[in-house]
C-alpha cells in the first residue's frame, strides 16, 4: 500500500460484533491498508454512546448519533435532547444513520416518516449533515429531503440509479459507493460510480456487512474498504491514490474532520502525468469552468495564492521522466505566462520528459503576436478548448475578454498543427453546443477531437 494512500471509511459499526470483539486489531488491519479515518455510525441511543466511546479511544474515529428507520417505532423521546448535548460537546460529527426503509418494514412506513423528519429538523437544529439510509424508498426519501431544507449530506450504500442520484446531488447530497460495486452482478451500481462527479463522491464499508469481492459473503471490516477504492478508480479511469485523495477530502469538506488541505497545489499528480497549476488569470470566464464553484479538482486544491517561478516549479517536478508527461494546465490560461512555459519546458524535454499545454487558444490575442513557431520542438501535445460551433455560442458561454475570441481560436488551431506534433481540440458536452459541429470543423483544420462531459475534470 502506497504511503500516499489515505482513505476514509465513511461508514462503518466498529460497535457490533464481531469487529467490537477484535477492535485493536481491526483498526490496526486498517490502518496498514491506509484507511486513517472512519466514522463509527450510531442507529440507537446505546450504539451512538458506544460509538462516541470508541471515537475517544481511538484516533481516526468519528461518531455519529441517529435512530435507523427498523426501530423508528422505539424511537425514544429524551434522544433529541441527548443529540444537542452530543453535538453541543463536539461528540459527533453527523445526524445518522436516519431515513426510511421499505424493504423490511421493521417499522411502520408513517412511523419511519415522521421519525425521519424529526431527526432531519434535528440536524438543522444543530448544524450537522446527515448520513441517510434508503432502501426501496427513493421517492418518499428525496421528497422528504427535499421538503426539509436539509442541504448536506450523504446517501449512504447508495443503490438506486444515475438519475435518482442526480436528483439527491441537486439538493446537495454526496453519494457514498460500498462493496457491492465489486459485485459480478451490479452493473447499475458500476453506472453510478462511474457517472459521479468527484465533489460528491464518498466510499464506504458498511462493515461488518456487504464484504467487497474477494471476501463477499464473510465478515467485512475497514481494511476492505480499499478493494472498494480500487474498484471506483478502474471504473473511472484514474488510480488508487486519486480516489483516496478525492474522497477523503469530500469526507473532509462534509464532515468537518481533520485534515483539509489548505495550500494551493502549483504541482499536483492526476493518474501518470504531473499537472502545473502556473496561473489562475484567463482569458475566459466560461460558464461551466469548475473554478467557479470548488477550489479542487481531484482533490487537490488549485486556487493560487500567488504565481510560482521557474525554480520551484523545477523543485516540484523533480525527474520528469517519473510522469507520462508534464501539462500545463490549472485554473487559469498558462499561454498568459508565455516565458514561463518556454523555459520550464527547455529543461523538461532536456531531462528527457514529455509536456503537452492545455489552452484556451488565446495564446496569439493575449501577446499581438503568433506564438506558435516559439513553442516548436518544445511542446509535445496541445490541447486547444473549442467549446462552440460558432462565434456566438462561443460568446455566450466562453464569456471572453477579447473581440473576435472564436474566430482567433479556430486561427490559432489552423496554425497550430504547424508546429505541434499532436493537436486536440475540445468540446464540453453543453446542451447548446453542437458536437457533431465542431467535430467538423476540428477535422477541417487537421486537429484530432474530443469531448469533455460536462461534470469531469482533470
Amino acid at each position: 500500500m502506497s504511503s500516499k494512500t489515505y482513505l476514509t471509511d465513511t461508514h462503518c459499526h466498529l460497535d457490533m460484533d464481531p469487529l467490537k470483539k477484535e477492535l485493536p486489531q481491526v483498526l490496526k488491519r486498517a490502518k496498514q491498508a491506509g484507511v486513517e479515518r472512519i466514522l463509527c455510525i450510531g442507529i440507537d441511543e446505546e450504539s451512538t454512546e458506544e460509538a462516541i466511546k470508541i471515537s475517544k479511544q481511538y484516533r481516526g474515529v468519528f461518531a455519529t448519533a441517529g435512530y435507523h428507520p427498523h426501530d423508528a417505532k422505539d424511537y425514544p423521546e429524551g434522544f433529541d435532547e441527548r443529540v444537542k448535548q452530543w453535538a453541543k460537546n463536539n461528540e459527533i460529527v453527523a445526524i445518522g444513520e436516519i431515513g426510511l426503509d421499505y424493504h423490511y418494514d421493521n417499522s411502520p412506513r408513517k412511523t419511519q416518516r415522521e421519525v425521519f423528519i424529526r431527526q432531519l429538523k434535528l440536524a438543522l437544529e444543530v448544524d450537522l449533515p446527515v448520513i441517510i439510509h434508503s432502501r426501496d424508498a427513493q421517492e418518499d426519501t428525496y421528497r422528504i429531503l427535499k421538503d426539509s431544507g436539509v442541504t448536506r449530506g450523504v446517501m449512504h450504500c447508495y443503490s438506486g440509479s444515475v438519475e435518482m442520484a442526480e436528483r439527491f446531488m441537486a439538493l446537495g447530497f454526496y453519494i457514498s459507493i460500498a462493496g457491492p460495486v465489486t459485485f459480478k452482478n451490479a452493473d447499475k451500481l458500476r453506472r453510478v460510480a462511474q457517472a459521479i462527479p468527484d465533489e460528491y463522491l464518498l466510499i464506504e464499508t458498511d462493515a461488518p456487512y456487504l464484504a467487497p469481492v474477494p471476501y463477499r459473503g464473510k465478515r467485512n471490516e475497514p481494511a476492505y474498504l480499499v478493494k472498494t477504492a480500487e474498484k471506483v478508480a478502474e471504473l473511472r479511469g484514474v488510480t488508487l491514490e486519486d480516489i483516496s485523495r478525492i474522497t477523503s477530502l469530500n469526507a473532509s469538506r462534509l464532515f468537518g474532520i481533520a485534515p483539509l488541505p489548505k495550500k494551493p497545489a502549483i504541482a499536483y499528480k492526476i493518474r501518470n502525468s504531473l499537472y502545473l497549476n502556473i496561473t489562475n488569470r484567463c482569458s475566459n470566464a466560461c460558464s461551466f469552468c469548475v473554478k467557479f464553484h470548488t477550489d479542487y479538482v481531484k482533490g487537490h486544491n488549485l486556487r493560487l495564492t500567488y504565481e510560482p517561478e521557474l525554480e520551484e516549479l523545477k523543485k516540484e517536478i523533480g525527474d520528469p521522466i517519473k510522469y507520462k508527461e508534464i501539462v500545463f494546465c490549472g485554473y487559469g490560461e498558462p499561454t498568459i505566462r508565455l516565458d514561463l512555459i518556454k523555459e520550464l519546458s527547455r529543461w523538461i524535454k532536456s531531462k528527457g520528459g514529455r509536456v503537452r499545454i492545455n489552452t484556451n487558444g488565446h495564446g496569439n490575442i493575449i501577446h499581438k503576436r503568433n506564438i506558435l513557431p516559439e513553442l516548436k520542438g518544445l511542446i509535445d501535445s496541445m490541447s486547444i478548448s473549442l467549446d462552440a460551433q460558432d462565434a456566438e455560442t462561443y460568446n455566450r458561454i466562453c464569456k471572453p475578454l477579447y473581440e473576435n475570441a472564436f474566430e482567433e481560436v479556430v486561427s490559432f488551431i489552423k496554425e497550430a498543427v504547424n508546429y505541434i506534433p499532436e493537436v486536440t481540440v475540445t468540446v464540453v458536452d453543453l446542451p447548446e453546443v453542437d458536437i457533431e459541429k465542431c467535430r467538423r470543423l476540428a477535422e477541417e483544420l487537421g486537429a484530432r477531437f474530443r469531448v469533455r462531459h460536462y461534470n469531469v475534470v482533470g
